[in-house]
């Protein structure tokens, strides 16, 4: 007889038959071997205690993070301009500083702008270090629509281990544009004389602006110089521009500036009307005591030059035109400086074409900025007194010599007869 042994996982269900072997029925089981008591407590002891160990490390990194955010901070900013028109774009630098002097910080996200003020370039999305006590610099281009006033447009960043950081800068707006004024001009404009009239430009902006340009134009008019390069104006100050005239007719100078504040370009304009007039103190040479004389087909005339007007006539000249032809002695005639209520003496000859009746006498001089000012008198040739000119009488000469031969002969005679 045969012992059968079988293990204790599997039931006792067995069956025999006639052969007397066992039939199994259910489903067999895997043998697992058990740990005993002691190893169980000896592993549960281990996880507890790396738990313990863990915990503290993980907790003071994250409060030491969060410390070392709390020494980061803006330490400057830029904007420029600092102060924008409507429409303008300007740059706006954050420069963050780790205050940290043993500890780097991570941040990201930072970003500049609000409703008011709205951010044209980019954000900054990607982790940035910055090391123990170091500076990191953030650029943002902005923009605004808005009116006149200030805002406060924030900007934010974000650190890696923490929540983040906030500041709130202001940003001006303002639409105050620069200021062109005429600080000097002449009285009065005088056909082809030469003026000079000076222009101010002012800036009364908050901000600096550059590359400032004053420019002038108009028709029949002669500029010197009609561009300008003024560079740099600081804010609250003011600088003069000085350019000459000389109109051909009445006409209108377009004065432009143009300037830019940051980035932004901007001008201004204004106009000055020039009109013809009379100067009340200019020097007013007049021709009067006209003598003209006819001598074998030449005319001589002579007259007066008085200075009428209330300053010095340099260089009075006066000379003959078209269709006259000035033949010498005085083809053209100088008397000079006249002083007001001088006057001094001319005498200018020519020829004349057959028929003419009439010849124009110009007079010209110039005034204390050197411009030749001129005006022209016609005078009649009908007015002219003939002078014939005949041979020279011999009688003079032969009563002259008649006496001589008769001096000398009676002296002759007498002294022949006195020998007698």
């Amino acid at each position: 007889m045969f012992r059968m042994t079988y293990l204790p996982s599997y039931p006792d269900n067995r069956d025999f038959s006639a052969d007397c072997k066992p039939v199994y029925s259910g489903t067999r089981k895997m043998i697992f071997t058990r740990l005993p008591c002691s190893a169980y407590v000896v592993l549960l002891c281990f996880i507890v205690t790396m738990g313990f160990l863990v915990l503290p490390v993980s907790a003071d990194a994250t409060t030491d993070a969060i410390q070392a955010a709390n020494n980061v901070y803006v330490s400057n900013y830029t904007i420029d301009p600092a102060v924008l028109f409507t429409g303008d774009t300007s740059t706006v630098t954050f420069y963050v500083t780790n205050g940290n002097a043993n500890q780097s910080v991570m941040v990201n996200h930072a970003t500049f702008g609000d409703d008011d003020i709205r951010l044209t370039s980019g954000t900054y999305d990607a982790n940035v270090n910055i090391g123990p006590l170091q500076t990191r610099s953030f650029v943002f281009s902005i923009g605004t629509d808005r009116p006149d006033g200030t805002y406060y447009p924030s900007f934010s960043l974000s650190f890696v281990a923490g929540n983040g950081m906030y500041s709130r800068t202001p940003v001006k707006v303002d639409n105050t544009p620069l200021v062109m004024t005429i600080a000097d001009q002449p009285d009065t404009f005088i056909q082809g004389v030469k003026e000079t009239i000076c222009v101010q430009i002012s800036n009364p902006r908050d901000y600096d602006v550059k590359n400032v340009i004053f420019e002038a134009t108009g028709n029949n008019v002669t500029l010197t110089p009609s561009k300008t390069y003024i560079g740099y104006l600081a804010a609250g100050t003011s600088t003069l521009v000085n350019f000459t005239v000389t109109p051909d007719s009445p006409t209108t100078l377009f004065m432009h500036v143009d300037y830019d504040n940051g980035d932004n370009s901007h001008s201004i304009n204004t106009t000055l009307p020039i009109q013809f007039t009379t100067d009340k103190l200019q020097a007013d040479p007049v021709m009067s005591n006209i003598v003209i004389a006819l001598n074998n087909g030449t005319y001589d005339v002579t007259g007066d030059v008085t200075n009428a007007g209330l300053s010095n006539a340099n260089g009075v000249t006066v000379t003959s035109l078209s269709p006259a032809v000035p033949r010498d002695p005085e083809m053209n005639y100088v008397i000079g400086t006249l002083k007001p209520d001088d006057f001094g003496s001319f005498e200018a000859t020519f020829t004349a074409p057959a028929g003419i009746s009439s010849i124009p006498l110009q007079l010209s001089y110039k005034d204390s900025n050197g411009n030749v000012i001129t005006s022209v008198q016609n005078i009649d040739l009908n007015q002219a007194t003939s002078q014939i000119n005949s041979q020279p009488s011999m009688l003079p000469a032969l009563s002259v010599i008649l006496i001589i031969v008769l001096g000398v002969g009676g002296y002759l005679y007498m002294k022949r007869r006195k020998n007698l």
